[in-house]
Protein backbone atom coordinates (compact mmCIF):
# COMPACT_ATOMS: atom_id res chain seq x y z
CA UNK A 1 0.00 0.00 0.00
CA UNK A 2 1.32 3.95 -0.95
CA UNK A 3 0.83 7.12 0.73
CA UNK A 4 -1.42 9.32 -0.99
CA UNK A 5 0.22 12.22 0.85
CA UNK A 6 3.86 12.92 1.92
CA UNK A 7 3.05 15.22 5.24
CA UNK A 8 0.10 15.10 7.03
CA UNK A 9 -1.64 17.12 9.92
CA UNK A 10 -3.61 14.94 12.06
CA UNK A 11 -6.35 16.82 14.26
CA UNK A 12 -7.45 14.43 17.20
CA UNK A 13 -9.47 15.90 20.01
CA UNK A 14 -8.93 15.54 23.53
CA UNK A 15 -12.19 13.69 24.42
CA UNK A 16 -11.04 10.71 22.25
CA UNK A 17 -8.20 10.04 24.53
CA UNK A 18 -10.84 9.44 27.25
CA UNK A 19 -12.95 6.39 25.47
CA UNK A 20 -16.49 5.79 26.57
CA UNK A 21 -15.37 7.84 29.89
CA UNK A 22 -15.55 10.67 28.42
CA UNK A 23 -12.58 12.47 30.49
CA UNK A 24 -9.43 11.91 31.57
CA UNK A 25 -6.59 9.94 29.84
CA UNK A 26 -7.62 5.84 29.20
CA UNK A 27 -4.22 3.69 28.21
CA UNK A 28 -5.97 1.42 25.92
CA UNK A 29 -7.41 3.93 23.85
CA UNK A 30 -4.07 5.90 23.53
CA UNK A 31 -2.37 2.86 23.06
CA UNK A 32 -4.83 2.04 20.01
CA UNK A 33 -4.18 5.39 18.66
CA UNK A 34 -0.48 4.97 18.83
CA UNK A 35 -1.03 2.10 16.65
CA UNK A 36 -2.86 3.55 14.45
CA UNK A 37 -0.32 6.49 13.58
CA UNK A 38 2.85 3.39 13.40
CA UNK A 39 0.94 2.26 10.51
CA UNK A 40 1.24 5.26 8.90
CA UNK A 41 4.22 6.13 9.93
CA UNK A 42 5.06 3.01 8.24
CA UNK A 43 4.25 4.27 4.71
CA UNK A 44 6.81 6.90 4.44
CA UNK A 45 4.15 9.39 5.72
CA UNK A 46 5.53 12.89 7.72
CA UNK A 47 3.09 13.29 10.64
CA UNK A 48 2.29 16.20 12.55
CA UNK A 49 -0.74 16.06 15.41
CA UNK A 50 -2.73 18.84 16.91
CA UNK A 51 -4.55 17.96 20.14
CA UNK A 52 -7.10 19.14 22.00
CA UNK A 53 -7.49 19.41 25.50
CA UNK A 54 -11.86 18.70 25.72
CA UNK A 55 -11.31 15.38 28.24
CA UNK A 56 -9.85 18.07 30.31
CA UNK A 57 -11.51 21.48 30.22
CA UNK A 58 -12.93 22.87 27.26
CA UNK A 59 -12.61 26.62 27.40
CA UNK A 60 -15.84 27.64 25.98
CA UNK A 61 -17.58 25.67 28.15
CA UNK A 62 -15.77 27.11 31.09
CA UNK A 63 -16.12 30.58 29.66
CA UNK A 64 -19.81 30.00 29.46
CA UNK A 65 -20.05 28.98 32.99
CA UNK A 66 -18.55 32.14 34.29
CA UNK A 67 -14.80 31.88 34.05
CA UNK A 68 -12.88 34.58 32.03
CA UNK A 69 -12.71 33.53 28.79
CA UNK A 70 -8.67 34.40 28.00
CA UNK A 71 -8.16 32.26 31.47
CA UNK A 72 -10.08 29.04 30.43
CA UNK A 73 -8.46 29.03 27.30
CA UNK A 74 -5.14 29.53 28.94
CA UNK A 75 -6.01 26.26 30.78
CA UNK A 76 -6.98 24.68 27.72
CA UNK A 77 -3.69 24.91 26.16
CA UNK A 78 -2.18 23.71 28.55
CA UNK A 79 -4.38 20.48 28.87
CA UNK A 80 -3.63 20.44 25.12
CA UNK A 81 0.57 19.92 26.67
CA UNK A 82 -0.70 17.00 28.91
CA UNK A 83 -2.74 14.97 26.21
CA UNK A 84 0.43 15.88 23.90
CA UNK A 85 3.29 14.17 26.22
CA UNK A 86 0.71 11.10 27.03
CA UNK A 87 0.52 10.74 23.38
CA UNK A 88 4.40 11.37 22.97
CA UNK A 89 4.93 8.23 25.49
CA UNK A 90 2.70 5.96 23.50
CA UNK A 91 3.88 6.66 20.34
CA UNK A 92 7.52 6.28 21.40
CA UNK A 93 6.45 2.57 23.13
CA UNK A 94 5.57 1.30 19.68
CA UNK A 95 9.49 2.79 18.73
CA UNK A 96 8.37 5.62 17.17
CA UNK A 97 10.36 9.01 17.29
CA UNK A 98 8.96 11.79 18.58
CA UNK A 99 9.00 15.37 19.68
CA UNK A 100 6.91 17.56 21.28
CA UNK A 101 6.36 21.48 20.49
CA UNK A 102 4.55 23.77 22.20
CA UNK A 103 3.11 27.22 21.58
CA UNK A 104 3.45 27.94 25.59
CA UNK A 105 6.94 28.00 26.65
CA UNK A 106 7.29 24.97 28.99
CA UNK A 107 10.51 23.81 28.36
CA UNK A 108 11.07 20.64 31.04
CA UNK A 109 8.19 18.88 28.87
CA UNK A 110 8.16 20.35 25.19
CA UNK A 111 10.54 21.97 23.24
CA UNK A 112 9.72 25.55 22.26
CA UNK A 113 7.34 25.53 18.79
CA UNK A 114 9.76 26.94 16.22
CA UNK A 115 8.67 26.29 12.36
CA UNK A 116 11.80 25.41 10.88
CA UNK A 117 12.90 23.17 13.51
CA UNK A 118 9.12 21.32 13.10
CA UNK A 119 10.14 20.42 9.87
CA UNK A 120 13.49 19.33 10.35
CA UNK A 121 12.18 17.48 12.28
CA UNK A 122 9.00 15.68 10.15
CA UNK A 123 12.37 15.64 7.84
CA UNK A 124 13.68 13.02 9.86
CA UNK A 125 11.09 11.09 10.54
CA UNK A 126 10.23 11.95 13.78
CA UNK A 127 6.36 12.61 14.56
CA UNK A 128 5.73 16.17 15.83
CA UNK A 129 3.27 16.71 18.24
CA UNK A 130 2.02 20.68 18.05
CA UNK A 131 1.06 21.03 21.55
CA UNK A 132 -0.85 24.37 23.01
CA UNK A 133 -3.27 25.58 20.59
CA UNK A 134 -1.61 28.63 18.68
CA UNK A 135 -0.48 29.91 22.20
CA UNK A 136 -3.33 32.74 22.55
CA UNK A 137 -6.81 32.63 23.70
CA UNK A 138 -10.21 33.11 21.52
CA UNK A 139 -8.60 30.42 19.08
CA UNK A 140 -9.60 26.86 18.88
CA UNK A 141 -7.45 23.44 18.10
CA UNK A 142 -8.95 23.69 14.44
CA UNK A 143 -7.54 26.92 14.06
CA UNK A 144 -4.03 25.75 14.97
CA UNK A 145 -4.27 22.77 12.99
CA UNK A 146 -5.00 24.70 10.08
CA UNK A 147 -2.41 27.13 11.01
CA UNK A 148 0.44 24.57 11.60
CA UNK A 149 -0.89 22.31 8.71
CA UNK A 150 -0.24 25.68 6.71
CA UNK A 151 3.15 26.50 8.33
CA UNK A 152 4.88 23.18 7.62
CA UNK A 153 3.43 22.99 3.89
CA UNK A 154 1.07 19.93 4.71
CA UNK A 155 -0.74 18.35 1.62
CA UNK A 156 -3.73 17.83 3.71
CA UNK A 157 -5.15 18.06 7.37
CA UNK A 158 -7.35 15.08 8.84
CA UNK A 159 -10.08 16.18 11.19
CA UNK A 160 -10.59 12.36 13.43
CA UNK A 161 -14.40 12.70 14.39
CA UNK A 162 -16.77 10.32 15.99
CA UNK A 163 -18.40 10.87 13.06
CA UNK A 164 -17.81 8.91 9.28
CA UNK A 165 -18.02 12.64 7.32
CA UNK A 166 -19.75 15.77 7.00
CA UNK A 167 -24.10 15.51 7.14
CA UNK A 168 -26.35 18.26 5.85
CA UNK A 169 -27.62 18.16 9.21
CA UNK A 170 -26.82 16.21 13.10
CA UNK A 171 -27.31 12.74 11.20
CA UNK A 172 -28.42 12.23 15.56
CA UNK A 173 -31.16 14.46 15.15
CA UNK A 174 -32.23 14.55 11.11
CA UNK A 175 -32.72 11.00 10.13
CA UNK A 176 -32.93 12.64 6.42
CA UNK A 177 -29.49 14.14 6.75
CA UNK A 178 -27.27 13.28 3.93
CA UNK A 179 -23.33 12.82 4.13
CA UNK A 180 -21.23 14.31 1.63
CA UNK A 181 -18.29 12.87 0.28
CA UNK A 182 -17.00 16.18 -1.35
CA UNK A 183 -17.63 19.84 -0.33
CA UNK A 184 -15.95 22.64 -1.48
CA UNK A 185 -15.42 25.29 0.98
CA UNK A 186 -17.90 27.85 -0.84
CA UNK A 187 -20.78 25.26 -0.26
CA UNK A 188 -19.53 24.50 3.03
CA UNK A 189 -19.72 28.59 4.61
CA UNK A 190 -23.44 28.70 2.64
CA UNK A 191 -24.49 25.82 4.30
CA UNK A 192 -23.23 26.58 7.52
CA UNK A 193 -21.80 22.66 7.86
CA UNK A 194 -20.35 22.97 11.48
CA UNK A 195 -17.35 20.29 11.87
CA UNK A 196 -14.55 23.06 11.65
CA UNK A 197 -14.48 26.57 12.93
CA UNK A 198 -14.77 29.68 10.35
CA UNK A 199 -10.93 30.25 11.31
CA UNK A 200 -9.84 26.66 10.26
CA UNK A 201 -11.64 26.75 7.12
CA UNK A 202 -10.68 29.91 5.78
CA UNK A 203 -6.67 29.15 6.77
CA UNK A 204 -7.06 25.77 4.78
CA UNK A 205 -9.08 27.25 1.46
CA UNK A 206 -6.29 30.37 1.53
CA UNK A 207 -3.67 27.99 1.27
CA UNK A 208 -5.43 25.20 -0.84
CA UNK A 209 -5.18 22.38 1.90
CA UNK A 210 -7.64 19.84 1.42
CA UNK A 211 -9.44 18.69 5.05
CA UNK A 212 -10.61 14.94 5.55
CA UNK A 213 -12.80 14.61 7.79
CA UNK A 214 -13.56 11.04 8.98
CA UNK A 215 -14.31 8.44 11.57
CA UNK A 216 -11.38 7.80 13.94
CA UNK A 217 -13.07 5.31 15.82
CA UNK A 218 -12.96 2.52 13.16
CA UNK A 219 -9.85 0.64 13.27
CA UNK A 220 -7.38 1.27 10.41
CA UNK A 221 -9.26 4.76 8.91
CA UNK A 222 -6.33 6.74 9.06
CA UNK A 223 -3.88 4.66 7.33
CA UNK A 224 -7.05 4.15 4.39
CA UNK A 225 -7.25 8.01 4.43
CA UNK A 226 -3.54 8.75 4.01
CA UNK A 227 -3.56 6.24 1.36
CA UNK A 228 -5.97 8.07 -0.58
CA UNK A 229 -9.28 5.71 -0.13
CA UNK A 230 -12.58 7.12 -0.36
CA UNK A 231 -13.12 7.38 3.58
CA UNK A 232 -15.67 10.18 5.30
CA UNK A 233 -15.61 13.64 3.72
CA UNK A 234 -13.00 15.52 1.77
CA UNK A 235 -13.43 19.51 1.59
CA UNK A 236 -11.60 21.72 -0.59
CA UNK A 237 -8.61 21.18 -2.22
CA UNK A 238 -5.76 23.03 -3.86
CA UNK A 239 -8.61 23.71 -6.99
CA UNK A 240 -10.38 26.28 -4.60
CA UNK A 241 -7.42 27.76 -3.17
Amino acid sequence: MTAAYRRVLLKLSGEVLAGETGFGIQPAVIRGIAEEIREVHRLGVQIGIVIGGGNIIRGMTAANEGMDRATADYMGMMASVMNAVALQDALEKVDLMTRVLSALEIKEVAEPYIRRRAVRHLEKGRVVLFAGGTGNPYFTTDTAAALRAAEIHADAVLKATKVDGVYSADPEKDKNAKRYETLGYEQVVREDLQFMDRAAIALCRENGLPIVVFDMSVSGNIRKVVSGETVGTVVGGPAEG
